[in-house]
């Protein structure tokens, strides 16, 4: 699923949505660091429903917001896009960088685990 890309606000107000499951525009709002009005809020929800990201349903006088795909996905079209845009495309290139950066925070369990999933790569031919 290709969804379009999130502002910071997108971003932070999609978190709160994935850690609720679901939230009226008025909880969104209480939980944004730096809250925007409560209109801001709405408009932003509406805009993150225009593009995909979002649904609703009506409960009483109220809307209930949620996400319209899982947190994996939208992490796996958020990662392809990072990679198409920094590393023109280079899933090696990415993780090079990664690596490079954070070599000296990864401890020998991350490692491993990280050589497990080349390996298992390996023998699935991607």
């Amino acid at each position: 699923m290709d969804l379009p890309p999130l502002s910071r606000r997108e971003r932070e107000i999609m978190d709160i949505l994935y850690r609720h499951s679901q939230a009226t525009a008025r909880l969104v709002q209480q939980e944004l660091a730096d809250a925007p009005g409560y209109s801001a809020v709405r408009a932003t929800l509406r805009i993150l429903e225009d593009k995909g990201h979002v649904r609703h349903k009506r409960q009483g006088r109220s809307y209930v917001y949620f996400p319209a795909t899982g947190r994996a996905t939208a992490r796996e079209a958020a990662l392809a896009r990072l990679v198409d845009v920094f590393f023109g495309g280079s899933t090696a290139d990415a993780i090079l960088a990664m690596i490079d950066e954070r070599a000296a925070k990864l401890d020998a369990g991350e490692i491993s685990r990280i050589e497990a999933m080349i390996e298992q790569a390996r023998k699935e031919g991607r």
